[in-house]
């Protein structure tokens, strides 16, 4: 297959380590990090990128992206099928699976996530240089989720707690990915858990999510196919993403 893929630049080293060796002809392009602080900016130029692919040149779309503060949720399929991974945002795709990302959130909350490509792409101030540490916009997108899940006053009590635990981090994560070193970026880490009196873990990464989506080994339970004429949405469940036909749009239709 000839597959185009687009992707954050906080997975650019692992993106290209795995489309050297996938089976597939693989094109990359990247959105810079700080899109992710205005979900529905960056919504509109993934849409605009996807809607840019031409159909006969590729197969299909494959996007380096999760929900990310519901900045996916409403991306629609036109021409081509389009997959992602089911995550809530990158720290699943660093980490391998939703199974150890939960692992993780269970028996370390409050952990600042590192990587190198987020700290040496990272130029912007006013951008957090902590993976998965939310913006206004995304937490009142999660506030969203939760109100439509389990009405506002579970919703309310949900932001209460774990604006408690973001106030009080306790540890920097710094994700070794096994295929390169960054010393400025793990330095980065270390010195703000000394400074803030964290803890420090370098914690081992795992490639097999971003392999499987470039390799073309979508399975339906790790990954949502998006065909030509559907639209990306939320489900609320542990599958994290659904498809649904586009509102005057028949099956197959763009």
């Amino acid at each position: 297959m000839k597959l185009k893929c687009i992707t954050c630049e906080a997975l650019a080293r692992i993106v290209y380590h795995c489309a050297a060796v996938s089976p597939h002809v693989i094109d990359v392009e990247l959105f810079e990090i700080g899109l992710h602080n205005e979900p529905p900016k960056l919504q509109a130029v993934l849409q605009s990128a996807v809607d840019a692919v031409p159909p006969e040149k590729y197969d299909a779309i494959i996007l380096g992206y999760g929900l990310c503060g519901k900045a996916t949720e409403g991306l629609r399929a036109r021409r081509l099928p389009m997959i992602l991974p089911r995550a809530h945002d990158c720290v699943t795709l660093f980490l391998g699976s939703r199974e150890r990302y939960l692992a993780e959130f269970e028996e370390h909350t409050g952990t600042y996530w590192y990587s190198a490509d987020y700290i040496e792409r990272n130029t912007n101030p006013s951008v957090s240089m902590s993976l998965g540490v939310p913006t206004v916009e995304s937490a009142r997108a999660q506030y969203d989720e939760y109100v439509e899940k389990y009405g506002k006053d579970n919703a309310d009590y949900l932001m209460e707690v774990m604006g408690g635990w973001q106030k009080h981090y306790q540890r920097a994560a710094y994700l070794d990915m096994g295929i390169f070193q960054s010393t400025f970026a793990e330095q980065k880490a270390q010195e703000d858990a000394q400074k803030n009196q964290w803890t420090f873990d370098r914690v081992a990464g795992n490639l097999v999510l971003i392999k499987r989506l470039l390799d073309g080994d979508w399975d339906a339970a790790d990954f949502l196919r998006l065909e030509p004429g559907e639209v990306l949405r939320m489900s609320n469940d542990a599958g994290v993403l659904r498809a649904e036909q586009a509102q005057g749009s028949p099956s197959g239709v763009v």
